[in-house]
């Protein structure tokens, strides 16, 4: 498909070149070189860069685009700044407050735990580091009982007072996994935690309550599985769908269709602009008072906005309303332009109000699929149906970098699925949900029937969907490509879509290849490659030889909780290019380590289950000392359990030796004290390794002085979760690896690390440092504790 060139309709009556184009673009480019960069410049270096740009940019010569330049990086750098310090400090770790506010979202009620958003009051009462800002809290039940626990109590818009334990924003750090901390910047979250004692101060009120309201009477008066997309479309609630509604939504490549976003935004500003026009053609003397055009205007922008209150506010929802007001001012002004000025201007107005926005990939998949689209699509003489055709060709290739590169996927399926989805859920499915909602919201009990009607509807198509949501070719991984690869295959995207560009569409397709089918380099033989994955307090280990792969543990799960298989393991095997494995081997069943393995068996199907006999209920060969196997001249030695070991928990740990010509890896799981006495009495001399796992998290239980100079590695590694609530790894361990001689590196400071030991030595990469990022919260913590060093050492011979 190639683009052809036409005149674009005409919005504005005369040129803005301060806010034209060049001005969007220059503004855009200043702002994306502070977010993807490693630091933030200092903040008087910032407000310095902000006030020229500005001055540059009210000027009339050739500098504003400059100016523009400079205000990106100025702005973008003040807003990063004050995001991070909404945060709470990093000593501030598990400390406890007592808070009051309002509960500012719909609770996520879970089978052992409540989440919501709490906006803490602005009021001198409150504490300092948290008045008027929003927490993520989680409520758990303390113990099993009869009695109705009081975390159910919780809802959207009510006053609460909260005794909780908080911390700043910290998340997992993984090859191509959820950037946690970004997604707390971008919501400006102060901190996450968990509330010890509540107490309800006030009834439900406001939008929030009225949503859950809502929410609430559409899963009463509509019957089947229907109702909770019948929720998701009406009101943003995506409460009620299941982990494996994700997973197909994902696979049909229909997400962006089925929770409210830009899209449905968009779709309802041109239904109200539409019924405006009709009704000012119905009524010609209205046209006497207010222009039709302009009533049209104003319809949009209401209509946009009553839906993005709907959905509470959203930032996507925002985003979008904000860029139909935009246009909607332009047109109301009369001044003529293209639809390119008017998605400069739309993107100037979000980048002024927000440069964090950037950090969305919301962002990007609209400006870029509007942009394409406009630049891209035949003149306005085609029949409809080949507009939507081409429209739906252009949005599938044109966004596949952007998709790839975003979410490490794509969607096989999804340009066939769309053809159906998007007229029938956006032109049926979704005006009768809005109906029933303006209808509910009018007289209780009038949105049943249409309600019941948009569920229907869905249903009629979702059985086929889902069926096609479990074809194995429904969804493609891609792994993580390099950093130029993006640019690259924007660029070759861009060349096959130019008019005539018939003869040069091998040259575009190869600048493809990098995104979507990255180089991998891979041991040789003889060597072998671990990735220790940041899964929290658990432990996930994946090794490569040249030809082979397994994995040591899952992760963690939690019972109706979170789950490491399918949010942390999963997406990062598929993002080193990982297709399948040739063993798993679980050191024991404690739900830390062997959590996460239905996911790893969802996806990558039933590879050989080693365990110790007894640690989980599946068909499994017993894990025991004595087992022996041979990967590309690496070889692979059991050397706990004991085959006659009854199962006894953490002291049935599988030990695992890699044993290399460079060395050896040593895997240890949960064992303690008394198994590594037995193990130094049994064989001594076949524990000394270049890498070691230091066991149980780094307990006080496991690691005994003679154990660490026995084992003598060059690299001990903990996998531990930050912050937990068993002070893993206890200091005496750590400084006794480190008087062994072993670097000691954690997940929980580190991220994943990923280990190479072959012909070139061992060689380390720590994932926080590979992709350093000025959000990063571990980074950002060990600035704050050098600081706080050096400001006690010269303060000390004074105190």
């Amino acid at each position: 498909m190639s683009c052809v060139s036409h005149r674009s309709p005409r919005i504005f009556a005369a040129p803005l070149p301060m806010f034209g184009k060049a001005a969007a673009a220059a503004l855009l480019c200043g702002a994306c070189g502070v977010v993807f960069a490693p630091v933030l410049m200092p903040v008087v270096a910032a407000w310095c860069a902000l006030c020229a740009g500005v001055l540059l940019w009210c000027s009339w010569g050739r500098g504003r685009w400059c100016g523009a330049l400079l205000v990106g990086i100025g702005w973008t750098t003040v807003q990063g700044i004050a995001g991070l310090d909404l945060q709470l400090p990093a000593h501030a770790t598990s400390r406890e407050y007592t808070v009051q506010g309002r509960v500012v979202d719909l609770p996520q009620h879970g089978p052992r735990s409540t989440q919501f958003r709490f906006h803490v009051d602005d009021v001198p009462a409150q504490p300092d580091s948290l008045r008027g800002r929003e927490l993520a809290l989680a409520w758990y039940d303390a113990a099993p009982t009869r009695a109705p626990a009081p975390r159910l109590a919780v809802q959207a818009g009510a006053r609460w007072q909260f005794q909780a334990r908080l911390r700043p924003p910290r998340g997992l750090r993984n090859p191509g996994s959820f950037d946690a901390e970004r997604h707390a910047l971008l919501q400006r979250l102060a901190g996450t935690g968990h509330v010890r004692a509540g107490r309800a101060l006030g009834p439900p009120m406001g939008l929030p309550a009225w949503r859950e309201r809502m929410a609430a009477a559409i899963a009463v008066q509509v019957p089947g599985p229907g109702a909770r997309f019948v929720q998701a479309l009406a009101l943003g609630d995506t409460r009620a769908l299941g982990q494996r509604d994700w997973d197909d939504l994902r696979a049909l490549g229909l997400t962006h269709l089925i929770a409210i976003s830009g899209f449905h935004v968009g779709l309802v500003a041109g239904f109200s602009a539409a019924l405006a026009s009709l009704i000012w053609r119905a009524v010609s003397m209205l046209g006497l008072y207010w222009p039709r055009p302009l009533a049209a205007a104003l319809a949009a922008v209401a209509g946009a906005a009553m839906y993005a209150a709907a959905a509470g506010f959203a930032l996507p929802t925002v985003r979008t309303v904000l860029m139909i007001a935009v246009v909607a001012l332009a047109r109301c002004t009369r001044r003529p332009g293209s639809v390119g000025q008017s998605l400069a201007l739309a993107a100037l107005a979000v980048l002024l109000v927000d440069p964090l926005s950037l950090l969305a990939p919301g962002f990007w998949l609209s400006f870029a699929g509007v942009l394409w689209l406009v630049w891209c699509l035949p003149g306005r003489d085609l029949h409809w149906l080949r507009t939507f055709l081409a429209a739906q060709g252009v949005a599938t290739l044109a966004l596949l970098p952007l998709t790839v590169a975003l979410f490490g996927q794509a969607s096989r399926a999804g340009p066939l699925v769309n053809l159906l989805a998007i007229p029938w859920w956006s032109l049926v499915v979704v005006p009768l949900s809005l109906l029933g909602t303006g209808l509910e919201a009018l007289c209780e009990g009038a949105g049943r029937w249409p309600w019941r009607a948009a569920a229907a509807c869905f249903e009629a198509s979702w059985w086929l969907f889902g069926i096609v949501a479990q074809q194995p070719w429904a969804l493609w991984w891609a792994p993580v490509a390099g950093a130029g690869a993006v640019p690259a295959a924007l660029f070759g995207v861009f060349w096959l879509l130019l008019p005539r560009a018939a003869g040069a569409r091998v040259p575009a397709l190869l600048l493809c290849l990098p995104l979507l089918w990255p180089a991998r380099d891979r041991p040789a033989p003889g060597e072998v490659e671990l990735l220790v994955m940041d899964v929290g307090q658990g432990l996930a280990v994946w090794v490569r030889t040249h030809r082979h792969r397994m994995l040591y543990d899952a992760g963690p799960a939690a019972e109706g909780g979170f789950d490491a298989g399918e949010r942390i393991v999963v997406p990062t095997l598929h993002a080193v290019g990982e297709a399948g494995l040739d063993r798993v081997l679980l050191s024991h069943g404690d739900r830390d380590h062997a959590g996460g393995m239905p996911a790893v068996r969802l996806h990558f199907g039933t590879p050989p289950l080693h365990a110790p006999a007894g640690a989980v209920r599946a068909d499994l060969t017993p894990c025991q000392r004595g087992d022996r196997w041979r990967w590309d001249q690496v070889d692979f030695s059991v050397l706990h359990p004991p085959a006659t070991m009854a199962y006894a928990g953490n002291a049935s740990s599988c030990v695992l030796r890699i044993q290399t010509v460079h060395g050896a890896v040593l895997l240890t799981g949960d064992i303690g004290h008394a198994e590594e006495a037995r193990l130094l009495a049994a064989a001594p001399g076949a524990l000394r390794a270049e890498v070691a796992l230091v066991a149980h998290h780094g307990s006080a239980g496991s690691s005994s002085p003679d154990w660490v100079q026995a084992v003598a590695p060059r690299l001990a590694i903990v996998s531990a979760g930050h912050g937990n609530r068993f002070g893993h790894p206890r200091r005496e361990v750590v400084q006794r690896w480190r008087a062994a001689g072993a670097e000691v590196l954690g997940t929980a400071d580190s991220g994943a690390l990923r280990i190479w030991l072959g012909r070139d030595g061992l060689q380390i990469r720590e994932q926080r440092l590979f992709e350093r990022r000025w959000w990063d919260a571990a980074e950002r913590a060990r600035s704050a504790a050098i600081l706080s060093a050096v400001i006690n050492t010269a303060n000390g011979p004074e105190g």
